[in-house]
Protein backbone atom coordinates (compact mmCIF):
# COMPACT_ATOMS: atom_id res chain seq x y z
CA UNK A 1 0.00 0.00 0.00
CA UNK A 2 1.14 3.45 -0.63
CA UNK A 3 1.63 6.06 1.87
CA UNK A 4 -1.48 7.85 2.43
CA UNK A 5 -2.03 11.60 3.98
CA UNK A 6 -4.29 11.20 6.97
CA UNK A 7 -5.72 15.11 7.92
CA UNK A 8 -7.23 14.91 11.73
CA UNK A 9 -9.57 17.16 13.20
CA UNK A 10 -7.31 19.68 14.29
CA UNK A 11 -6.04 20.17 10.71
CA UNK A 12 -2.60 18.64 11.25
CA UNK A 13 -1.88 15.61 8.50
CA UNK A 14 -0.19 12.58 9.44
CA UNK A 15 1.83 10.48 6.97
CA UNK A 16 0.63 6.44 7.39
CA UNK A 17 3.34 4.14 6.17
CA UNK A 18 3.47 2.18 3.84
CA UNK A 19 2.06 -1.48 4.80
CA UNK A 20 4.12 -4.76 3.96
CA UNK A 21 1.56 -7.28 4.40
CA UNK A 22 0.82 -7.27 0.85
CA UNK A 23 4.00 -8.42 -0.15
CA UNK A 24 4.56 -10.72 2.78
CA UNK A 25 1.13 -12.42 1.76
CA UNK A 26 2.40 -12.55 -1.79
CA UNK A 27 6.24 -14.18 -0.21
CA UNK A 28 4.32 -16.31 1.79
CA UNK A 29 2.12 -18.37 -1.05
CA UNK A 30 5.17 -18.08 -3.28
CA UNK A 31 7.27 -20.13 -1.10
CA UNK A 32 4.34 -22.20 0.11
CA UNK A 33 4.32 -23.13 -3.69
CA UNK A 34 7.32 -23.86 -3.89
CA UNK A 35 7.81 -26.12 -1.16
CA UNK A 36 4.65 -27.78 -2.94
CA UNK A 37 6.71 -28.31 -6.31
CA UNK A 38 9.79 -29.23 -3.79
CA UNK A 39 8.02 -31.83 -1.67
CA UNK A 40 5.43 -33.39 -4.14
CA UNK A 41 2.89 -32.51 -1.85
CA UNK A 42 0.00 -33.93 -4.08
CA UNK A 43 -3.94 -32.70 -2.52
CA UNK A 44 -5.52 -34.94 -4.77
CA UNK A 45 -4.04 -37.90 -3.33
CA UNK A 46 -4.66 -36.77 0.36
CA UNK A 47 -8.31 -36.71 -0.86
CA UNK A 48 -8.53 -39.80 -2.11
CA UNK A 49 -6.49 -41.75 -0.26
CA UNK A 50 -6.76 -40.06 3.28
CA UNK A 51 -9.20 -42.42 4.28
CA UNK A 52 -6.93 -45.35 4.40
CA UNK A 53 -6.14 -43.47 7.78
CA UNK A 54 -9.47 -44.36 9.31
CA UNK A 55 -9.27 -48.26 7.58
CA UNK A 56 -6.18 -48.17 9.87
CA UNK A 57 -7.60 -46.63 12.88
CA UNK A 58 -10.70 -49.06 12.86
CA UNK A 59 -8.30 -52.22 12.82
CA UNK A 60 -6.55 -50.85 15.87
CA UNK A 61 -9.53 -51.29 17.71
CA UNK A 62 -10.43 -52.51 19.89
CA UNK A 63 -6.64 -53.42 20.80
CA UNK A 64 -5.43 -57.35 21.60
CA UNK A 65 -5.56 -57.68 25.39
CA UNK A 66 -3.83 -60.61 24.93
CA UNK A 67 -0.86 -59.04 23.50
CA UNK A 68 -0.65 -56.91 26.45
CA UNK A 69 1.88 -58.92 28.45
CA UNK A 70 4.32 -58.44 25.70
CA UNK A 71 4.15 -54.94 25.84
CA UNK A 72 5.18 -54.39 29.68
CA UNK A 73 8.79 -55.38 29.50
CA UNK A 74 9.80 -52.80 26.44
CA UNK A 75 7.29 -50.23 27.65
CA UNK A 76 9.57 -50.55 31.15
CA UNK A 77 12.99 -50.33 28.98
CA UNK A 78 11.45 -46.88 27.12
CA UNK A 79 10.69 -45.59 30.50
CA UNK A 80 14.10 -46.47 32.06
CA UNK A 81 15.95 -44.94 28.67
CA UNK A 82 13.91 -41.38 29.54
CA UNK A 83 14.26 -41.56 32.98
CA UNK A 84 18.57 -41.73 33.01
CA UNK A 85 19.09 -39.90 29.77
CA UNK A 86 16.91 -36.74 31.33
CA UNK A 87 18.58 -37.15 35.01
CA UNK A 88 22.10 -37.61 33.49
CA UNK A 89 21.50 -35.40 30.78
CA UNK A 90 20.30 -32.51 33.13
CA UNK A 91 22.77 -32.81 35.90
CA UNK A 92 26.06 -32.50 33.52
CA UNK A 93 23.67 -29.96 31.72
CA UNK A 94 24.49 -27.68 34.56
CA UNK A 95 28.39 -26.97 34.24
CA UNK A 96 27.86 -26.26 30.59
CA UNK A 97 25.31 -23.92 31.01
CA UNK A 98 27.67 -21.93 33.44
CA UNK A 99 30.50 -21.85 30.92
CA UNK A 100 27.79 -20.86 28.51
CA UNK A 101 27.14 -17.76 30.83
CA UNK A 102 28.91 -14.44 29.65
CA UNK A 103 27.89 -13.20 32.99
CA UNK A 104 29.23 -16.36 34.96
CA UNK A 105 32.47 -16.80 32.76
CA UNK A 106 34.15 -13.72 31.66
CA UNK A 107 36.86 -15.41 29.02
CA UNK A 108 34.37 -14.81 25.81
CA UNK A 109 36.25 -17.92 24.22
CA UNK A 110 35.31 -20.20 26.79
CA UNK A 111 31.44 -19.07 27.05
CA UNK A 112 31.27 -18.59 23.46
CA UNK A 113 32.60 -22.10 22.99
CA UNK A 114 30.08 -24.06 24.74
CA UNK A 115 27.12 -21.98 23.09
CA UNK A 116 28.68 -23.17 20.07
CA UNK A 117 28.40 -27.04 20.97
CA UNK A 118 25.40 -26.83 22.82
CA UNK A 119 23.78 -25.16 19.37
CA UNK A 120 26.16 -27.94 17.48
CA UNK A 121 23.84 -30.79 19.89
CA UNK A 122 20.75 -29.67 19.34
CA UNK A 123 20.63 -29.09 15.91
CA UNK A 124 21.27 -33.05 15.93
CA UNK A 125 17.67 -34.88 15.60
CA UNK A 126 17.91 -37.50 18.26
CA UNK A 127 16.33 -40.36 16.01
CA UNK A 128 20.18 -39.07 14.23
CA UNK A 129 22.00 -39.54 17.23
CA UNK A 130 20.21 -42.87 17.83
CA UNK A 131 20.94 -44.23 14.43
CA UNK A 132 25.22 -43.01 15.21
CA UNK A 133 25.02 -44.74 18.67
CA UNK A 134 23.56 -47.89 17.44
CA UNK A 135 27.10 -48.80 15.25
CA UNK A 136 29.23 -47.51 18.79
CA UNK A 137 26.83 -49.69 21.38
CA UNK A 138 25.62 -52.05 19.36
CA UNK A 139 21.45 -52.22 19.56
CA UNK A 140 19.56 -52.11 22.20
CA UNK A 141 18.18 -49.84 25.10
CA UNK A 142 22.46 -47.79 25.55
CA UNK A 143 22.28 -46.36 22.37
CA UNK A 144 18.83 -45.05 23.12
CA UNK A 145 19.66 -43.55 26.47
CA UNK A 146 22.71 -42.07 25.07
CA UNK A 147 20.80 -40.27 22.55
CA UNK A 148 18.28 -38.57 25.05
CA UNK A 149 21.19 -38.01 27.11
CA UNK A 150 22.85 -35.86 24.43
CA UNK A 151 19.67 -34.09 23.85
CA UNK A 152 18.71 -33.70 27.29
CA UNK A 153 22.49 -31.85 27.58
CA UNK A 154 21.66 -29.55 24.91
CA UNK A 155 17.93 -28.69 25.91
CA UNK A 156 18.27 -28.35 29.10
CA UNK A 157 21.89 -26.28 29.42
CA UNK A 158 20.76 -23.93 26.45
CA UNK A 159 17.37 -22.81 28.53
CA UNK A 160 19.41 -22.76 31.76
CA UNK A 161 22.53 -20.34 30.46
CA UNK A 162 19.70 -18.40 28.91
CA UNK A 163 18.06 -18.36 32.48
CA UNK A 164 21.45 -17.15 33.99
CA UNK A 165 22.44 -14.55 31.64
CA UNK A 166 19.19 -13.19 32.43
CA UNK A 167 19.32 -12.69 36.31
CA UNK A 168 20.31 -9.69 37.77
CA UNK A 169 23.90 -9.97 39.16
CA UNK A 170 23.86 -7.09 41.77
CA UNK A 171 23.31 -9.50 43.90
CA UNK A 172 26.60 -11.88 43.32
CA UNK A 173 28.67 -8.92 42.60
CA UNK A 174 27.53 -7.59 46.28
CA UNK A 175 28.50 -11.30 47.78
CA UNK A 176 32.02 -11.28 45.83
CA UNK A 177 32.89 -7.63 47.14
CA UNK A 178 32.07 -9.16 50.71
CA UNK A 179 35.13 -11.54 50.01
CA UNK A 180 32.69 -14.54 48.49
CA UNK A 181 34.91 -16.69 46.10
CA UNK A 182 33.14 -16.46 42.93
CA UNK A 183 31.94 -20.74 43.76
CA UNK A 184 30.35 -19.47 46.85
CA UNK A 185 29.00 -16.64 45.23
CA UNK A 186 27.23 -18.59 42.48
CA UNK A 187 25.75 -21.05 45.16
CA UNK A 188 23.96 -18.20 47.48
CA UNK A 189 22.55 -15.93 44.81
CA UNK A 190 22.49 -17.79 40.88
CA UNK A 191 21.58 -21.23 41.95
CA UNK A 192 17.89 -20.25 44.24
CA UNK A 193 17.45 -18.10 41.31
CA UNK A 194 16.93 -20.41 38.35
CA UNK A 195 16.12 -23.67 40.38
CA UNK A 196 12.66 -23.50 39.66
CA UNK A 197 12.96 -22.84 36.40
CA UNK A 198 15.71 -25.42 35.90
CA UNK A 199 13.56 -27.96 38.00
CA UNK A 200 10.69 -27.44 36.01
CA UNK A 201 12.67 -27.13 32.96
CA UNK A 202 14.47 -30.54 33.51
CA UNK A 203 10.84 -31.89 33.98
CA UNK A 204 8.73 -30.25 30.93
CA UNK A 205 11.89 -32.45 28.95
CA UNK A 206 11.90 -35.55 30.36
CA UNK A 207 8.13 -35.91 29.51
CA UNK A 208 9.11 -35.18 25.54
CA UNK A 209 11.74 -37.69 26.12
CA UNK A 210 9.27 -40.33 26.91
CA UNK A 211 7.32 -40.06 23.84
CA UNK A 212 11.02 -39.93 21.99
CA UNK A 213 12.11 -42.65 23.43
CA UNK A 214 8.95 -44.68 21.52
CA UNK A 215 10.00 -43.72 18.45
CA UNK A 216 13.65 -44.79 18.76
CA UNK A 217 13.34 -48.38 18.45
CA UNK A 218 12.80 -47.65 14.54
CA UNK A 219 16.33 -47.63 14.77
CA UNK A 220 17.02 -50.32 16.83
CA UNK A 221 17.75 -48.09 20.17
CA UNK A 222 15.37 -50.23 22.20
CA UNK A 223 11.98 -50.00 23.95
CA UNK A 224 8.57 -50.16 22.41
CA UNK A 225 9.88 -48.32 18.98
CA UNK A 226 11.23 -51.82 18.29
CA UNK A 227 8.25 -54.07 18.72
CA UNK A 228 5.97 -51.02 17.08
CA UNK A 229 7.74 -51.08 14.34
CA UNK A 230 7.55 -54.74 14.06
CA UNK A 231 3.44 -54.87 14.65
CA UNK A 232 3.60 -52.32 11.62
CA UNK A 233 5.69 -54.53 9.27
CA UNK A 234 3.22 -57.13 10.11
CA UNK A 235 0.32 -55.11 9.14
CA UNK A 236 -1.14 -56.30 12.91
CA UNK A 237 -3.27 -53.50 13.60
CA UNK A 238 -4.50 -55.09 16.65
CA UNK A 239 -1.53 -55.62 18.28
CA UNK A 240 -0.38 -51.52 17.56
CA UNK A 241 -3.56 -50.77 19.34
CA UNK A 242 -2.49 -52.40 22.28
CA UNK A 243 0.74 -50.49 22.23
CA UNK A 244 -0.56 -47.32 21.39
CA UNK A 245 -3.38 -47.10 24.04
CA UNK A 246 -0.62 -48.87 26.59
CA UNK A 247 1.94 -45.57 25.31
CA UNK A 248 -0.91 -43.17 25.57
CA UNK A 249 -2.00 -43.96 29.11
CA UNK A 250 1.55 -43.83 30.24
CA UNK A 251 2.69 -40.73 28.93
CA UNK A 252 -0.35 -39.42 30.39
CA UNK A 253 0.05 -40.01 33.93
CA UNK A 254 3.74 -39.46 33.70
CA UNK A 255 2.53 -35.88 32.32
CA UNK A 256 -0.22 -35.26 34.69
CA UNK A 257 2.31 -35.89 37.48
CA UNK A 258 4.90 -33.68 35.42
CA UNK A 259 2.60 -30.84 35.67
CA UNK A 260 1.68 -30.94 39.67
CA UNK A 261 5.41 -30.30 40.56
CA UNK A 262 5.71 -27.71 37.91
CA UNK A 263 3.36 -26.19 39.10
CA UNK A 264 4.42 -26.46 42.52
CA UNK A 265 7.72 -25.24 41.23
CA UNK A 266 6.10 -22.00 40.11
Amino acid sequence: MRKKTITLPNGKQVVQKASYTPLIVLLVLIFMYISIQVTQFNFTQLLTRGDQFFVMLKAMFPPKMDFLSKVWTPLFDTIKMSLLGSLIGALLAVPFAILASNNIVKNRFVSSLFKLILSFLRTLPTIVIALIATFVFGLGTMAGTVAIFIFTISYVGKLTYEQIEALDMSTFEALESMGLTRLQAFRYSVIPAILPSYLSTSLFNFEGNLRYASILGYVGAGGLGILLNEQLGWRDYGNVGTILVVLVITVGIIETISEYFRKKLQ
